[in-house]
């Protein structure tokens, strides 16, 4: 697991309505054979209640963004054979939402849009991959949100006695 894909997890599991599975094998095929380009093992997947979605969630700080790009055009094409194993293996009930989430640096959205706007069928009709979330690496570093629920703590407004003490 890589750096990031370990800070992002924490975020993740920050709001408490998240559950997260990491490194998630992802297998088209049921079976203990896995064949080349039928499987990924997903950074996380983050099952958050509150809104009903599975999100697939990839972490990337690569400047190319081939990899990441490369994913989501697979599981693109993939889509419908994609939910049905989280269904089958995963026990993702179908009442769920399934969408992509990626983390990546600020400084790559633009290229990111870019070669996302590349990947043909991603969040057009029905049957085919929602357009990926995005959320800035920057912005998932722990002092960004201080308490369980990702609630920003307004630390101007405490006692200076409380901050003193540790608290």
């Amino acid at each position: 697991m890589g750096y990031f894909q370990e800070i992002v997890t924490e975020y993740l599991r920050a709001d408490r309505t998240t559950f997260v599975n990491t490194e998630c094998l992802i297998q088209l095929n049921p079976g203990d054979v896995v064949s080349k380009g039928t499987h990924w093992y997903c950074d996380a997947v983050a099952v958050n209640f509150r809104e009903s979605v599975v999100y697939l969630c990839e972490v990337t700080y690569s400047t190319s963004l081939t990899a990441l790009i490369g994913r989501l055009r697979t599981w693109g094409s993939n889509w419908i054979p994609l939910c049905e194993a989280l269904a089958r293996d995963c026990q993702v009930p179908a009442s769920l939402t399934v969408r992509p989430w990626v983390f990546i640096p600020q400084s790559h959205h633009s290229h990111f849009q870019k070669k996302l706007s590349s990947i043909a069928g991603i969040g057009v009709g029905s049957g085919t991959m929602p357009t990926p979330r995005v959320t800035y690496l920057e912005s998932v570093v722990p002092w960004n949100y201080p308490s369980w629920d990702r609630k920003v703590t307004d630390l101007a407004n405490a006692p200076s006695e409380s901050l003193a003490n540790g608290g």
